[in-house]
Formats: C-alpha cells, sequence, structure tokens
C-alpha cells in the first residue's frame, strides 16, 4: 500500500476568494446566476449521494452500466501506466476500472483531483488499502484551473466521469478540452461522460425529483452561502425550478422567488421580485457527432462511443493527438 501525502494547489482562502468572486458577479448580473460547484459542502455532498439512487436520476446508474460492459476494453486499448480521475470525490465508479487495470495489470499510478481535502484523504487511504500494488497520489486542485499540474510521465489516461462536462458552458467546455490537449502528451487518453439528449419526459424529472430530494440540494446553495459569507437568504422562500431548453439542449436548475425580498450579502444588496429566478445549474446534453466534434476541435481523436443498453449515457474514449 502506497499513499502519498496530498499535494494542495487549493488552500480555503483560494474557495472563500472564490466563492466571494462568484457570488459578486453572479448576485450582480441580470439575470443573476450562481456556478454549481458551491453545491457541495459536506451537507450538499449526501444529498447528491442521496440524488444518485433515486429511481428518477438515471446518469449513475447508466454511467455504470457502461463502466461495468467497457473497462476491459479501456485498460486493454490504453494500457496506462498512471489514471488520473478529474473532480474524483469517492472514486466509486472508477474502481471498476482500476478493477479492470488490476486485471491487465501495467497501472502503476492512481491520481485522484478533487477541491475536497477530507473527501481525497478519506477516498485515498480506502483506495490504497484495497490496491495495495497501487501507487496513490491525491491533488488537492480544481480541474478548471489545475490541469497544467497533473503528474507528467508514462502513458497517462484522465478520466472525467458523470457527465460533470455537461456542467461548463460552451465557451468553457471549449476552454477546459484545450487546456486538458495542452496538459497531456501525443498518446495520452481520455474517458469522458457524456449524458445524452433524450426526451425531455426523462431529463427534467431526474432533475425534479418526486421526494424532492433536488429541491433540498439547489436550495442548499443559499445555505452554504448564508453560513461561508454572513448572507440572510431565507432558503424556504425560494422554489425549485427545473427547465429543459430544447434549443441549447440542456436542463437548467433554478431557484424561483416566491415573495418579493431583500437579501444582504457581502457589500451587495440583493433584490428579488416575486417570481424572479436564480439560475444555479447548467446541466448540456450531448449528441455522439457533437461529442466527437468538441473533442477534435482540442486536438483529440475519439476512438471509442459507447452508451448503455438504453442509450441514455455516453462515455468516450479519446486520444491526444
Amino acid at each position: 500500500m502506497s499513499t502519498e501525502p496530498l499535494e494542495i494547489h487549493l488552500e480555503p482562502g483560494d474557495l472563500d476568494r472564490g466563492l466571494r468572486d462568484d457570488v459578486r458577479a453572479g448576485l450582480s448580473a441580470d439575470p443573476k446566476w450562481l456556478p454549481p460547484k458551491w453545491f457541495y459542502d459536506a451537507r450538499g455532498s449526501e444529498l447528491f449521494e442521496e440524488i444518485t439512487r433515486l429511481p428518477e436520476y438515471y446518469p449513475t446508474r447508466a454511467e455504470r452500466a457502461v463502466l461495468a460492459g467497457r473497462a476491459d476494453r479501456v485498460a486493454e486499448l490504453t494500457g496506462a501506466k498512471t489514471m488520473i480521475e478529474l473532480g474524483s470525490g469517492s472514486s466509486e465508479k472508477t474502481r471498476l476500472l482500476l478493477d479492470a487495470f488490476t486485471r491487465h495489470g501495467g497501472l502503476g499510478t492512481f491520481v485522484p483531483l478533487d477541491v475536497s481535502v477530507s473527501a481525497l484523504r478519506r477516498s485515498t487511504a480506502e483506495i490504497a488499502a484495497d490496491y495495495p500494488g497501487l501507487r496513490v497520489r491525491g491533488i488537492v486542485g480544481d480541474f478548471t484551473r489545475h490541469l497544467d499540474r497533473l503528474p507528467t510521465g508514462g502513458r497517462r489516461l484522465v478520466v472525467f466521469l458523470g457527465g460533470t462536462i455537461g456542467n461548463l458552458l460552451p465557451a468553457e467546455r471549449a476552454r477546459f478540452l484545450a487546456d486538458m490537449r495542452a496538459a497531456l502528451e501525443v498518446g495520452d487518453w481520455l474517458l469522458l461522460g457524456t449524458d445524452l439528449v433524450k426526451d425531455p419526459s426523462v431529463v427534467v424529472p431526474a432533475y425534479d425529483d418526486a421526494a424532492g430530494v433536488t429541491a433540498e440540494f439547489n436550495r442548499n446553495v443559499l445555505r452554504v452561502i448564508n453560513r461561508e459569507l454572513g448572507a440572510d437568504f431565507d432558503p424556504a422562500a425560494f422554489d425549485h425550478v427545473a427547465r429543459w431548453d430544447p434549443d441549447r439542449e440542456w436542463i437548467e436548475m433554478r431557484l424561483r422567488a416566491r415573495r418579493p425580498m431583500r437579501v444582504r450579502v457581502l457589500d451587495l444588496d440583493v433584490r428579488f421580485a416575486e417570481g424572479e429566478e436564480l439560475r444555479t445549474e447548467v446541466s448540456a446534453k450531448f449528441r455522439p457527432a457533437g461529442v466527437a466534434g468538441e473533442l477534435a476541435a482540442a486536438g483529440f481523436a475519439a476512438a471509442e462511443f459507447w452508451t448503455d443498453p438504453d442509450g441514455l449515457f455516453g462515455v468516450t474514449l479519446a486520444r491526444a493527438d
């Protein structure tokens, strides 16, 4: 078992500054917005884990089905010596890949990258214990800012699962993929999970479940701002909204004010009209040709594309050209 000390590129002060900057920019905008990364304090992470087990929330199950069927193919095609996971969280689905690499041999190092020190400490210790021949090197960082800090050398496979790339707006996605390509060498690999375009009757309930768990998750961002920035949001005064945008082919999560209100946060006096909406997340859905095109524009060649049996979720294995 080999667990190295965490490599830290993101200090608590960085997170505090990032939250302040995002809140100031988003709540001063018209229309108002907040980025989804601030959902994920300890409570938000618990709620999201609960969401992934809901009957309406298909992405986690569908992606896991793809990986269960194709992990050995990934190990065989890539022959990776180092596997890097972005936004690793618990690394649960990644174990399917680690098991496959264990069967095929050759993988020497696993590098999970995440913003959470506590989550990384826990997951790296567990993985090192369960895969005793593996060197585990956790990196505390933001995948939109710290791709240039990824370890070099050997054939690398970067894993970016969960459809998280859909939370980035198109220009942000293009920048992320270009930065990802710049961090890799020719012959390195990227394994990318993307939720696919499908009937809104399937998509919308995944973001607006009958039990109201997603609504609590959405409102949690207001509790984070209250706690961290001393704001006075009343989370109960906002309704959860999940809306499909057919032109952009993405789902938007919003919080809709039930009444006129005034909120103090930082040095801002933020006013909401009754019915005014605050956008908290965009989750883009993709078509296979679109995924391949965005990857190609960044310098990747899609080698394999797989879906679950129901065609709900796609996983692309791409090679850096």
